[in-house]
């Protein structure tokens, strides 16, 4: 793991934002164990075999978590957002977050990686 990206999401100013980056975080490395992450863009991205996995962003109200290659992925209806090859999900505060299900969408799409 890279320390960069635990002190990236500390200075998360909103307490609710951080939690849920890091508990992202910790989701992203469940679900693909030989990850590597890095800060780029100004975000904490994650990589295997040099390609795109996932992404974690904030905005003002909002936690934006971007999974990479989901050509192939059937995905909940509603929930995502963006071209075909990476979909992006808005969560906002109290809404309920499905971890295992992003889990076990990051660990398809990374599969083909």
């Amino acid at each position: 793991m890279n320390p960069e990206v635990p002190e990236f999401i500390e200075t998360v100013k909103e307490p609710w934002q951080r939690e849920l980056c890091f508990s992202l975080r910790e989701t992203v490395h469940q679900a693909v164990p030989d990850v590597q992450e890095r800060i780029q863009y100004k975000k904490p991205h994650f990589l295997k075999n040099g390609k795109y996995a996932a992404a974690i962003s904030t905005s003002k109200d909002a936690v934006s978590f971007t999974i990479f290659n989901t050509s192939e992925l059937t995905l909940p209806e509603g929930l995502f957002d963006g071209p075909p090859e990476r979909k992006t999900i808005k969560l906002k505060k109290d809404q309920p977050v499905d971890l295992d299900q992003l889990s076990s969408l990051m660990q398809q799409a990374a599969a083909s990686l």
